[in-house]
């Protein structure tokens, strides 16, 4: 295979290297495409996704301007860290979104409505209820602060830190590994943070059940938790939506620089 290339090569110079860049773009934006938030829903068609990819990779070939000489080692190697490169730098940018999820499932857990599950058809697993709604939430501050630039201008530098030629990829260029480290470990420290108003104020309402349930034991505490929790966690929950917003919103702005 690799000799059939070579071949083409020097028969076609010029074609064969803008081939030879579009095939490795694809395979980038195939990875990049499977793990990137917005990019990776699956309510998207599967053939509007792949349209999307040779429309950008049509694009983005004109813009690299391929050597003539790009085929240099293994043209499979090349194919499979490309779609690696790709895959990496979307799940980098899913990272930033999944603190927001553990912030949903934090709340969901304490407003009691745990086996309330649906279907998420994008991981293909059972999530909650209010962890979805977070979810969708932290997905569209995302697309309005212009998550979407961000991931695209991500892709494009990429090229010029690890080209599609390459054959070893550059970690400490192509990231900032200190926002990586701090954005991995702050996962559930954020969602935490995200939920904490919620927290609380379940956590008050259990200690006024308990005093309740001392006080007078007659009173069936444990059926009124089941009702009052998922009420007051809701009234919270729209309480502090605009604060919530912000908090989400600055979270976001301060890794945006992560690429």
């Amino acid at each position: 295979m690799d000799g059939l290339f070579q071949e083409l090569m020097n028969t076609f110079p010029m074609m064969n290297a803008y081939l030879a860049a579009g095939i490795f773009l694809f395979a980038r934006l195939l990875g990049f495409f499977r793990m990137a938030p917005v990019f990776n829903r699956k309510e998207m068609p599967g053939m509007v996704k792949i349209g999307l990819i040779l429309l950008m990779t049509i694009i983005l070939t004109g813009i690299t301007k391929p050597d003539v000489t790009i085929i240099k080692e293994s043209f499979a190697l090349s194919i499979l860290l490309n779609m690696v490169v790709g895959a990496m730098l979307g799940y980098v940018a899913q990272l930033i979104l999944l603190a927001i999820d553990a912030g949903g499932d934090m709340v969901n857990m304490q407003m009691g409505l745990s086996s309330a599950m649906v279907l998420d058809p994008t991981t293909s697993s059972q999530v909650s209820i209010v962890g979805k709604c977070f979810q969708f939430l932290g997905l569209v501050l995302f697309i309005q602060l212009g998550g979407v630039y961000w991931l695209l201008s991500a892709l494009v530098h990429s090229m010029e830190i690890f080209p599609l030629d390459a054959t070893m990829i550059p970690l400490q260029e192509l990231f900032n590994l200190d926002y990586v480290i701090k954005l991995s470990s702050n996962v559930l420290y954020m969602g935490l943070q995200i939920a904490s108003p919620i927290l609380l104020a379940t956590l008050g309402q259990d200690i006024i059940l308990g005093v309740i349930s001392k006080t007078a034991p007659q009173v069936n505490v444990f059926q009124l938790s089941f009702l009052f929790k998922p009420v007051l966690g809701a009234a919270i929950m729209v309480w502090i939506l605009p604060m919530l917003v912000n908090v989400i919103s600055d979270y976001f702005l301060s890794y945006s620089k992560i690429f």
